[in-house]
């Protein structure tokens, strides 16, 4: 009876922790997951250390004596970088990369400078379909406004197909309507781009420190569908790799004893922007 005991006990812990890991909240599952993996991940080799960045930073970050650093940690910042093929404007076809960020959902355009896009984000978390893109791409062609007649002869469809395409693009708030203008919803656009990323860094190895990886807040599939709805029947993916982005988090102790934080790209030595910092 005792035995009995022990193995309903142990039945049901095995089946508890396979109703945890497959459950809706991950956090703890990651939590764990993380220090039982093993091995190495990619990260894009950084060009600054944090010294050199709070030295040449040192009198937009030291305000006086009386501000003092704080020890600077490393993190590492969630990307994808996507093997793609696709067509120009002069119809050949063409293979590059995307960089894009599984933080903020936007696509990194040269990592030189770290300019990036504006509008995916949006676009993903409104499930943007490529009947909404070739809307959106039609009106950031005509400068964010276009009129349902000049939309309807771009389009090459009938008046109805595009009616209901405007307002299901409508309903996701990414374009709203004034009479016969259609406008595009987002603020300062940069959606309407080639799909690669001008790349000027190595790839680098590092070892598996999960307390330096930050968690996604996008995932693989949610980026593969918005390239593909966004660039076309055209545009294919032949391979995905994660790798990250190492960002140092500087810390100031100010003389009332509070923290000022603020967080710098490794590879081009800029401060990153809270858009970016809100979305990771």
């Amino acid at each position: 009876m005792k035995r009995l005991g022990i193995n309903i006990t142990l039945a049901l812990l095995i089946l508890g922790g396979i109703w945890w890991y497959l459950s809706p909240n991950y956090s703890l599952q990651n939590f764990v997951s993380q220090y039982v993996e093993n091995g190495e991940f990619l990260t894009l080799e950084a060009r600054y250390s944090a010294q050199q960045i709070m030295e040449s930073k040192r009198k937009e970050l030291l305000m006086d004596e009386q501000h003092t650093y704080l020890e600077p940690s490393l993190r590492f910042h969630p990307f994808l970088l996507i093997d793609v093929k696709y067509t120009s404007t002069d119809k050949k076809t063409k293979e590059g990369v995307i960089l894009w960020s599984l933080n903020n959902g936007e696509m990194v355009l040269n990592t030189e400078t770290w300019e990036t896009t504006h509008g995916f984000e949006d676009a993903i978390n409104a499930g943007a379909t490529r009947e909404d893109f070739k809307i959106i791409n039609a009106l950031a062609r005509n400068n964010g406004m276009i009129g349902l007649d000049k939309l309807q002869k771009e389009l090459h469809l009938e008046r109805d197909v595009v009616e209901s395409w405007i307002q299901n693009a409508k309903d996701k708030h990414l374009v709203i309507r004034k009479g016969n203008d259609i406008i595009l919803h987002f603020q300062n656009p940069k959606i309407l781009v080639s799909p690669q990323t001008k790349i000027s860094h190595w790839l680098v190895t590092k070892p598996y420190n999960h307390a330096q990886r930050i968690s996604r807040n996008y995932s693989s599939g949610q980026i593969e569908r918005i390239a593909k709805a966004a660039f076309g029947s055209d545009f294919a993916i032949r391979n995905v790799t994660e790798v990250y982005l190492p960002v140092y988090q500087i810390d100031v102790l100010n003389p009332d004893g509070s923290i000022r934080s603020s967080s710098w790209n490794a590879l081009t030595g800029q401060l990153m922007t809270p858009k970016y910092l809100m979305a990771s």
